[in-house]
């Protein structure tokens, strides 16, 4: 009657003994996982898209700004320009 009633190598009923707990386990890990990479994911889109773009457009407003009041040349405005794209 080996493999009845919860006897033999993965249990009896249907069940797989230890592995239920096993699987438990790493169903867990798995959870934090999917978290863990679901939040990662929304941060490095949310800098992507707001981050870095308002710095560039604070950067240029500011070169802008010193080229008005006359600090800077058309030439060096020019240059600092491409190096801010």
């Amino acid at each position: 009657m080996y493999g009845h009633m919860g006897y033999g190598p993965f249990g009896g009923m249907g069940g797989f003994g230890w592995w239920d707990g096993i699987g438990f386990g790493l169903h867990g890990v798995g959870m934090l996982l999917f978290w863990g990479l679901l939040i990662w994911g929304a941060v490095v889109l949310y800098r992507h898209f707001f981050g870095r773009g308002k710095a560039e457009q604070g950067a240029l407003a500011i070169l802008m700004e010193r080229y008005a009041r006359g600090e800077v040349t058309q030439e060096q405005f020019t240059e600092m320009r491409k190096a801010l794209r």
